[in-house]
């Protein structure tokens, strides 16, 4: 099954308004990148005015709750991330799981949540280096995915993101032979959870230092159908070769 790719970015706690003329140049630059998806998962004081500075392009939020609404301050709702305008939402990512104390079954919430709007979601996972060094990666990541994922969930509208901790932001990168074997697990994983033809219209993301320089070698692998990218997606300079990595094009 012939998956369209999606370039997905993931600016964090980093942004002001100063900083929309980059989703701009990355919103114009998504416009001709044939076969691709592109989204910006922003802060959530930038969607709205991100939303404005890029007319038509998809933008998200980085996290959501699993209630609809009440007493949760600072907390932000899927409907809430509706009204602001964003399409699509990251929930489980390791920087929430390991500085929040997030479990999977609280992601699995949220991203029911999430697919009972009309959001998109992006469901995270990852192990971290002592994992991986004690060969436990693979079992530790698709048991976290078989646990993050609500029952009878929509996989058209359904993206995993691997995203190996060691890898986040340190320049690392897992190997290929590494990547390709937890993609094909994790689709194995999301068939048992999901049912074969659900599993094969999901899209399993990579990020992990993911930049222009090694995303076309990244892509090729099979099960990898676009990138979850962070500290790269900050600037249309860095972020837009990974794009054109995503079409087959180069700058």
């Amino acid at each position: 099954m012939t998956r369209r790719k999606l370039v997905a970015g993931n600016w964090k706690m980093n942004g002001t308004a100063a900083d929309l003329g980059e989703a701009t140049q990355i919103s114009m630059a998504a416009e001709t990148a044939d076969g691709v998806d592109v989204a910006l998962c922003v802060p959530a004081t930038l969607i709205v005015r991100a939303c404005t500075a890029t007319p038509g392009f998809a933008i998200g939020g980085q996290d959501v709750h699993a209630a609809a609404n009440g007493a949760h301050t600072g907390d932000i709702s899927a409907a809430m991330l509706e009204d602001a305008g964003a399409s699509v939402v990251i929930v489980g990512h390791s920087e929430r799981r390991e500085a929040h104390g997030e479990t999977s079954e609280a992601v699995a919430a949220k991203a029911e949540a999430a697919l009972n709007s009309t959001l998109d979601v992006i469901v995270c996972c990852g192990e971290s280096l002592d994992v991986r060094e004690a060969g436990h990666a693979v079992t530790n990541v698709t048991d976290q995915i078989a646990a993050s994922l609500p029952a009878n969930a929509d996989a058209q509208r359904l993206s995993v993101a691997y995203e190996p901790i060691w890898a986040i932001g340190t320049g690392k990168v897992a190997g290929p032979e590494e990547i390709g074997e937890m993609h094909a697990a994790i689709r194995s994983k999301l068939a048992e959870k999901l049912g074969e033809d659900a599993a094969n219209a999901v899209r399993i993301l990579y990020g992990g230092s993911v930049n222009g320089d090694n995303a076309a070698e990244i892509f090729a692998i099979d099960h990898v159908d676009g990138a979850l990218v962070g500290g790269a997606s900050l600037t249309a300079a860095k972020f837009v070769p990974i794009i054109h990595a995503a079409t087959g094009r180069s700058v």
